[in-house]
């Protein structure tokens, strides 16, 4: 049950929202296009950041661009 504590972990890096429009899923009430965020995991597929619900989620990485 590690993902329990992702929320305290450090922040891996910063990423943007670029867009919240989902084809299956239901993503602009959690994500605000242009807003930063912190990625507290990341996979291959997905970031988990804490989203507007400042509750960790999990998105496809599509929706964001790394910030440099």
């Amino acid at each position: 049950m590690i993902h329990l504590e992702w929320e305290d972990n450090e922040t891996i890096k910063k990423i943007e929202c670029v867009h919240a429009d989902a084809e299956k899923f239901i993503v602009h009430n959690k994500l605000t296009p242009g807003k930063q965020y912190e990625v507290k995991n990341e996979t291959d597929e997905f970031y988990f950041i804490i989203d507007n619900s400042n509750r960790i989620g999990g998105f496809y990485k599509d929706y964001f661009k790394e910030i440099t």
